[in-house]
C-alpha cells in the first residue's frame, strides 16, 4: 500500500492513534473483497471446517489452514440484535443513526459466523434463518466498510 490511513480517536486534548495489522490472512480477505467483490475463507485440511473471516489455525484440530475457498456471497442470519442506543461509531467518529440491525451471518459454504450491519425494514422484520446478501460500497478501500450492510432476500 502506498499510503497509510490512521484512525484517530480524540478525548479532548488527548489523542490516541491506533495501528492494527490484519496479517497475511486478513490482507488476502480484504484484497479479494476490494478487487473482486468476493468473500473468501480458509478450509481446514483435516476436518474441513471453513472459517470466515479467515484464520491461520483451525480451532477444532489445531491444523494450519492453507486452502482458500470462495463462500457466499449469500448466507443466513444466525443471530442478530437491534441497537436502539445512540453512540459514536469508533470506526467513523460519527454518531450512528438508530435503530440499526447487527447480525451474525453464516455465508453459504462457511461454518463460522461473520458480524456486520443488517438492513432493517418495517415490511420484513429480522429473524434467525433469514437469507441475506451483502450490499457493497461504491468505492472499495479494502476495509470492512467495503460491505455497507446485508439486506434480506
Amino acid at each position: 500500500m502506498a499510503r497509510e490511513d490512521h484512525l484517530v480517536i480524540s478525548s479532548g486534548k488527548a489523542v490516541q492513534p491506533f495501528h492494527y495489522a490484519v496479517g497475511l490472512y486478513g490482507s488476502k480477505f480484504f484484497h479479494e473483497l476490494k478487487e473482486h467483490r468476493r468473500i473468501v475463507g480458509v478450509k481446514c485440511g483435516k476436518c474441513g471446517k471453513v472459517y470466515v473471516p479467515p484464520r491461520r489455525v483451525c480451532n477444532a484440530c489445531f491444523e494450519e489452514n492453507k486452502e482458500w475457498v470462495e463462500v457466499g456471497p449469500q448466507g443466513e442470519i444466525g443471530s442478530f440484535t437491534i441497537v436502539r442506543y445512540a453512540f459514536i461509531d469508533p470506526e467513523t467518529g460519527v454518531q450512528r443513526p438508530v435503530p440499526y440491525g447487527y447480525g451474525f451471518i453464516r455465508f453459504d459454504g462457511a461454518d463460522t459466523l461473520f458480524q456486520h450491519f443488517v438492513e432493517l425494514s418495517d415490511e420484513r422484520p429480522l429473524k434467525i434463518g433469514a437469507r441475506v446478501e451483502p450490499v457493497f460500497a461504491d468505492e472499495m478501500k479494502a476495509t470492512i466498510r467495503d460491505i455497507r450492510y446485508f439486506r434480506m432476500l
